[in-house]
């Protein structure tokens, strides 16, 4: 009977607990908290400011650094090799090489973070969420999730990527991509790792810092960075490749279709 006499304490207690607790407690959270920066919104590609004609170039602390050339092993790099020579002589003959974009399919990573279409950003909660403009390429960071052994995924266009937020900064991971999703014509295998640190440097530039590391092609990991500006107005549109006139014919040679009329 005596515990059930005062048993209308608790609540209070517990209030007090709250409303007492040194200030570190309370707000120490608060404040990690509002270290994260909203980058929900559209976004387009950056690489400096434009000066005017005659001008001298000034630097800009927005534009990404340039990026250094792909370490790429002697057996990864007589691949791209062969590829980049081989496009390149079909070009000059006027008959270049089907690319992916001729079958419909998606840049994929990392290729769709710096794409020439913009991308979204959606913030909610356990995920923030990618999607490019062009054919509509989604990709999903969970938030605070362990990361899954590289055969425990399924191999896809963007990949099993998690992330979280250190501060200011979402950290991002990602694994699973398909072997024939290709950067920049580099090749690379299963068990390539993609990761991230994306961060506002300025309240309209987002800077995504991306490192490639897979050491069956690589000689060290690779790290390049790519800028994007907000677009405050802009929706994306949508983009479905459905009325595709370019096709591959049988020597993977691009062609386009044309539709001649019918002979009466």
């Amino acid at each position: 009977m005596r515990f059930k006499t005062f048993a209308w304490l608790a609540p209070a207690l517990a209030w007090a607990v709250v409303a007492f607790a040194p200030p570190a407690r309370i707000f120490g959270q608060q404040a990690a908290a509002a270290k994260i920066p909203d980058v929900t919104g559209s976004w387009e590609r950056y690489r400096g400011a434009p000066r005017a004609a005659g001008t001298a170039p000034r630097p800009d602390p927005y534009a990404p650094p340039p990026a250094a050339p792909a370490p790429l092993k002697p057996t990864a790099m007589k691949d791209w090799q062969e590829k980049v020579q081989a496009a390149r002589a079909a070009d000059a003959k006027g008959e270049p090489l089907a690319a992916g974009v001729v079958h419909c399919l998606p840049e994929g990573m990392p290729t769709m973070m710096g794409g020439p279409f913009p991308i979204e950003i959606l913030q909610s909660r356990g995920q923030v969420t990618i999607i490019e403009e062009a054919y509509t390429q989604v990709r999903r960071i969970l938030l605070d999730r362990p990361q899954k052994a590289v055969d425990d995924v399924e191999p896809g266009f963007y990949g099993y990527s998690v992330g979280r937020w250190e501060g200011d900064t979402l950290v991002v991971d990602t694994v699973g991509i398909k072997e024939s999703v290709r950067y920049q014509n580099m090749p690379h295998s299963k068990d390539m790792r993609i990761k991230e640190r994306i961060k506002l440097v300025s309240p309209d530039i987002l800077w995504d810092e991306i490192t490639i590391d897979d050491p069956a092609t690589l000689e060290k990991p690779w790290t390049f960075t790519y800028a994007l500006k907000r677009m405050p107005d802009y929706t994306l549109l949508e983009y479905i490749c459905e009325d595709n006139r370019e096709y591959a014919d049988d020597q993977g040679v691009q062609r386009i279709r044309i539709d001649t009329p019918a002979r009466k």
